[in-house]
C-alpha cells in the first residue's frame, strides 16, 4: 500500500467526542495554569483572589454574599475567608446595628495585593463565562447538562466547590 493511500484512510481529525474532550482539557488546563500562576505571584490562591475582587468591589460584604457572589458552599467561603483573615488581607467588623451581623472587608494589605495580583482576579472561567453572549451561554449550559446527565453516580456537590487547583 502506498503511503498516499494508507493517508486518505484515516479520519481528518479528531471524532466530535474525542474533539469536546480536547477542548475540555484546554479549558481546565488554562484555568489551572492561570491559578497556579496567580498563587505564585501573590500567595493566594484563586478563589481568595476573587473573594478579595468582590470585596474590593463592594466592601461591607456578608459571608453569604460572598458565597452567593462565588457560587460555593457557605463553608468553602469560611474556611477561604479564615485564610485571607489570618495574612491580614480582610478584616471582620460586626454590624453596628445587629451584633450578629458581620462585614468583611479588605484591608490596607489586601487593597495592595489586590492591585498588584495578576488578573482577571476572579479567574480566567468565571471572566470569559462573562463574556459570552445570552445565546451562546445558553447553548454551552444546555450541552453540559447533557454531558452531566451521561455520567453516572454524579454528586452534584461538587458543583458548590471550587475547582481543586483554586483550594
Amino acid at each position: 500500500m502506498r503511503s498516499t493511500e494508507k493517508a486518505d484512510r484515516q479520519p481528518a481529525g479528531p471524532s466530535p467526542h474525542l474533539e469536546a474532550l480536547q477542548k475540555l482539557r484546554i479549558v481546565i488546563r488554562a484555568a489551572q495554569r492561570h491559578s497556579l500562576w496567580v498563587e505564585k505571584q501573590c500567595g493566594v490562591n484563586g478563589a481568595q483572589l476573587w473573594i478579595m475582587q468582590e470585596l474590593a468591589e463592594t466592601p461591607g460584604l456578608r459571608v453569604g454574599q460572598v458565597t452567593a457572589r462565588l457560587a460555593i458552599a457557605q463553608t468553602t467561603t469560611s474556611n477561604l475567608l479564615e485564610g485571607l483573615v489570618r495574612k491580614g488581607y480582610v478584616v471582620k467588623t460586626r454590624d453596628s446595628d445587629d451584633a450578629r451581623v458581620v462585614k468583611l472587608a479588605l484591608s490596607a494589605p489586601g487593597l495592595a495585593l489586590l492591585d498588584a495580583a495578576p488578573k482577571p482576579a476572579r479567574g480566567l472561567l468565571p471572566e470569559a463565562l462573562a463574556k459570552l453572549d445570552v445565546a451562546g451561554l445558553a447553548n454551552l449550559n444546555a450541552g453540559l447538562q447533557g454531558l452531566l446527565e451521561s455520567i453516572e453516580d454524579l454528586d452534584e456537590e461538587f458543583g458548590l466547590q471550587p475547582l481543586p487547583f483554586t483550594m
